[in-house]
This record gives structure tokens, sequence and C-alpha cells, in this order.
């Protein structure tokens, strides 16, 4: 496990301060998948305003935000629970219903398995394939929704990109119907993806009601440090989830961000022609640069395997030495000490991390290369 990843996660920039002895902010970081836009202006001036109202306890039952979910999405409010962030959705998905055994795929968001290992639960897993560009077999996937209560899909995939087409999508959750298995899809990345491209059991959840749609407002809109995510399912898996929330788990400050970011939709619309333009950019300039392998998938990130030569950790160590973070991969089950995740930046940022990739190289021996 690289330096950074010490609490399990990129984005850690006082580690790397106390590592290199630098300032958080010296650090240019692709480690973590955020919005390079940054959060919208609007959402700034209602933070400055919310100000005031922090001596008063947030609406313990989100109605302002869930309201307005609601209304954007055409989802019943009932069928929306707002959480500190996704990861406390997760959290909830597997509090709420219990689960015996949970189903994850390899590579996959690690918080999958530490959130069922965490609240009790057994583990099962299938790995996805290098032939299938990192997706499962699809008779492995079948079995896990046979074998457990709960099965944990990306979509897209982090740290891989992989999304799912909506076809795949319907089948699974029919197959988690007929196996009595919840089917809990992350999301938290599709908002990325163009919109004609972002499939979803959304439109038809209530077609499916053992399916969970789990979703993130702190990547896309760029306010992590706020924590804000939701979920969306049958209205009584959602009394189920939120009977084992804590109360005012989602700070006032958070809700009322959430809102102003779904008004927000020429930001959005630059968000996405930006990541789609500069993901091309990134994964031509490192194919074609460094001849390194670039995983196909979607999403605002990319997944890249070094040759044999090369160590992610050794290249995520001497490009921190120059100021710049990305994220070692080789804890994640299935992939190698060779694979690293970047995100995707703006041009300016991603000439940066490319410029800095080659000065490291020129410091290795050619053979490597």
């Amino acid at each position: 496990m690289g330096w950074i990843e010490k609490f399990g996660h990129g984005g850690d920039l006082r580690t790397a301060a106390d590592e290199f002895g630098l300032r958080q902010t010296d650090f240019l970081d692709f480690s973590a998948n955020i919005n390079p836009l940054g959060p919208p202006a609007a959402v700034r001036e209602v933070l400055q305003a919310g100000l005031r109202g922090i001596v008063h306890y947030p609406d313990p039952d989100h109605r302002g935000l869930r309201k307005a979910l609601s209304d954007k999405l055409h989802v019943n409010p009932e069928s929306i629970l707002i959480g500190n962030g996704a990861a406390e959705c997760m959290s909830l998905a597997i509090l709420g219903l219990q689960p015996g055994k949970v189903g994850v795929v390899h590579p996959g968001f690690l918080e999958y398995e530490q959130f069922a290992l965490q609240f009790g639960a057994q583990v099962q897993s299938c790995v996805g394939k290098p032939e299938l560009a990192m997706q499962p077999d699809l008779e492995e996937l079948r079995r896990l929704f046979r074998e457990t209560d709960m099965v944990f899909i990306g979509h897209p995939n982090n740290p891989t990109g992989l999304a799912y087409r909506l076809e795949e999508l319907r089948m699974l959750g029919r197959w988690a119907e007929d196996s009595d298995t919840y089917l809990v899809v992350d999301e938290a990345f599709l908002d990325f993806l163009p919109e004609e491209a972002q499939h979803s059991l959304l439109p038809e959840l209530e077609d499916y009601p053992n399916v969970i749609l789990i979703r993130s407002m702190t990547k896309f809109y760029a306010i992590p440090g706020l924590r804000l995510g939701y979920a969306a399912a049958h209205p009584n898996t959602i009394v189920k989830m939120k009977r084992k929330q804590v109360t005012w788990s989602v700070n006032g400050l958070a809700l009322e961000a959430g809102e102003a970011c779904l008004r927000e939709t020429e930001y959005e619309r630059q968000t996405r022609s930006l990541i789609g333009a500069e993901r091309r950019f990134l994964s031509e300039s490192i194919s074609t640069r460094f001849g390194w392998q670039v995983w196909p998938g979607r999403a605002n990130f990319l997944l890249v395997r070094l040759p044999a030569a090369l160590q992610a950790a050794d290249l995520q160590y001497r490009l921190g030495q120059k100021g710049i973070l990305i994220r070692d991969c080789s804890m994640y089950p299935g992939l190698t000490p060779h694979d690293f995740r970047i995100a995707v930046r703006t041009r300016e940022e991603n000439e940066r991390l490319l410029q800095a990739m080659q000065d490291v190289l020129a410091g290795w021996d050619s053979r490597i290369r």
C-alpha cells in the first residue's frame, strides 16, 4: 500500500504534508476524484449566508433537499434518504437490512467489504477478468446473487471506471428479485458521464423493489468536506435504512448547499464537457507518450497500469516529492503493484502531471520505459 493510503483513501493531504514538509495547499491532488471546477459560486454564497443558521438544529427529516431531489429526479420523496455522504448511505443499507452475507466485485470500492465486515456480515466476492476489461464473468456474478443477501456494484465502478449498459442493469435488478437479494448500485460518479450515457434504474425504480441506488453530491459539486449523498429505493426499504440513521447526521450547511447544487444546470453542463474532453486528452497522452496501459472506462478518473519494471508506489512517491498526488491501487484485490488511478482535472493541471511523469521517468534507467 502506498504511503498516502495509510487510512485507506486518496486525497489525504495531511499525510502528504507530513511526509514532505509541505503545506496541504501546495499539492496538486490527482488522488481524489473531485470536480476540478471547484464548488459552484452560488454554493459558496449559500454557505456564507447559512452561517447565521448554525445556532439551530438542522431538519432531521431533510425535507427541503428531499423535495428538491424529488422534483429534479422525478422520484417519490418517500423513496429518498439523505446521508452524510454516500458512505453513510451504504452503511445504512447494511444496518437497515441486516444481510448475513454480502457480495462484492473486485476490484471495487474498498468500503463495500469493509462496511459489511464492520457490521457483522460475511463477504463473498468475484474478481473482474483482465480479458473482460476487469468486469466479472456474468455467471460468477450471478452466483453472488444466488448465494448472498446483498450485492454491491459500482456504476461507474471505482477504480476501473467501467459502467454497465441499461440492459445489464435491468438484468441485475431481475436477478436481485428472483434471488430475494438486495442489489446496491453505487452511482457516485454517474453524474460525470454525458447525460445520454447516464444509464440508471432510477426512472424504473418502482419496477425493482430490491434495488437501492446510492449517489454522492460531494464529488460532482466539489464539496467533499461537507459530506452529502443520498439513496433512492422502495419506500419500505428507505424506512428500514432511516431507522438506523443517527439523528442530525447531516448538518444544516450541507443541506442548504445540496439544494443550491441542484439548481446549477450550467455548472453541470460545463463539468461534463470538461471531463469528457480532458479524459480523452489525458488517456491518449499517457498511451502515446509513455506507452502505459489505460483501462477503458468512463467517469472522471483513469486506471493506468505501468510496465512490469515500474511500481505504482514508487511513481507515487516520486510525484509526491514534486507536489503531485496520485492513487496507488495495489491494495485493490484483482489489481497489481503496477496499477494507479488519477483524477481528470483541467488541461493546465493535466499537462503539469504529464510533465512531472516525464521528469520522473527521465531519472530512471531507460530500460524500464
